[in-house]
């Protein structure tokens, strides 16, 4: 069996790590604030604008959406554990987010009507069950959460349609962590660590 070890091994890891996973995502795994990585408007927006995310134009690849999170560790100052979190960070997660309102573009926003009362859905973990959920993108190695430390996570983030589907897409993640001390007010600097640049690309099983 020792000849398929390696084969098994990408096989096992492509399908149980690097492929998005439905999840019904409780609020306290959310260790960060999130970010919006693409906003569309139906009424003016083209198939070019819904073919990606951070994509150059008519290229499956491109500089991708920027994100940028910061996730601080518990605090030995707090008796209770209630300050920071525990941790670790195992993955990232996504979802949707719809304004139903009156037009604001250009064309629109003087001729449509108006909408008296604006509706929005939400389909993120605060909102408990809907039939959407949520996509989960798992690490292969979580990032731990060091008390009285913040973590910092900042990448970029691309999604490419797949070769057999419009509806399916491919999701690649370029970022990095650093540390530093959560006392300090400096983001970019006193940093403690530093992560060496991870690229992962999540594919439909």
């Amino acid at each position: 069996m020792s000849v398929l070890e390696s084969n098994f091994d990408r096989e096992q890891k492509e399908y149980y790590v690097l492929s998005s996973r439905w999840a019904e995502l409780p609020t306290n795994c959310l260790l960060a604030e999130c970010a919006v990585v693409k906003e569309l408007d139906m009424h003016v927006c083209t198939v070019e604008d819904a073919r990606g995310v951070g994509l150059s134009v008519g290229e499956d690849e491109g500089n991708g959406a920027p994100f940028d999170f910061d996730v601080v560790g518990r605090s030995y100052a707090d008796e209770d554990g209630g300050g920071g979190l525990a941790g670790p960070i195992s993955g990232f997660a996504g979802w949707f987010t719809v304004d139903f309102k009156s037009r604001t573009d250009d064309a629109g926003k003087d001729v449509a009507p108006q909408i008296p009362n604006p509706a929005y859905l939400s389909t993120g973990p605060e909102m408990g069950y809907t039939h959407w959920g949520q996509q989960v993108f798992h690490l292969p190695s979580a990032i731990p959460l060091l008390a009285d430390q913040t973590t910092r996570i900042q990448g970029t983030l691309e999604m490419m349609r797949t070769k057999d589907s419009a509806r399916l897409y491919n999701v690649r993640l370029r970022f990095s962590s650093s540390r530093r001390r959560t006392s300090s007010q400096d983001r970019d600097g006193d940093v403690l660590m530093k992560g060496k640049p991870e690229e992962l690309v999540y594919q439909i099983p």
